[in-house]
């Protein structure tokens, strides 16, 4: 029984990189600049954003995954490829986290802070039209039911008036 389990997870460790490839900082640029992606982290933070070409990024984020959403606009320059990693810059912090970054499959990338191979953030390709659509429905549709659950009362007040432009 121990022969065969060793030679599962030997198999397992040999097909390993059949399941993820390490990107060059260069590669990844051109993997991920300019499209959406959600995330979901080891400590629960999840969102969806947009790392622009010029290391700009746009989205939105769930501080470990509970309380609101928030959206999150980080200046030109945030994220930076360099020749052998991409780092962050971020004001206030006092040094630069650098990543590496596992493409998991066609639409999807595994990164951790360089160093601290616990954290990590999964993330996978949306297409932005049909999530944004998506979103903007569900948002709607609990924007109407909460409104129609809380008592009106400009319109109690409107049908109580007399709209006759001759009185």
């Amino acid at each position: 029984m121990l022969k065969r389990m060793a030679i599962v997870v030997l198999g397992l460790m040999a097909s390993a990189p059949a399941f993820s490839e390490e990107m060059k900082p260069e590669e990844a640029r051109k993997f991920i600049a300019g499209k959406l992606f959600a995330f979901n982290c080891f400590e629960g933070t999840r969102g969806a954003g947009r790392i622009f070409a010029d290391g700009s990024v746009a989205g939105a984020i769930q501080i470990g995954g509970t309380g609101p959403m928030r959206n999150v606009r980080l200046p030109a320059g945030t994220l930076q490829v360099k020749p052998e990693a991409v780092c962050a810059s971020m004001q206030g912090l006092p040094f630069q986290p650098c990543f590496n970054l596992q493409k998991t499959d066609q639409a999807s990338f595994r990164g951790t802070v360089s160093g601290l191979g616990f954290a990590y953030c999964d993330f996978n390709r949306k297409s932005g039209r049909v999530d944004l659509a998506t979103v903007t429905r569900s948002r709607a549709a609990n924007v109407r039911a909460a409104s129609a659950a809380v008592p009106s009362t400009a319109s109690n007040a409107s049908s109580s008036t007399n709209n006759n432009p001759g009185d």
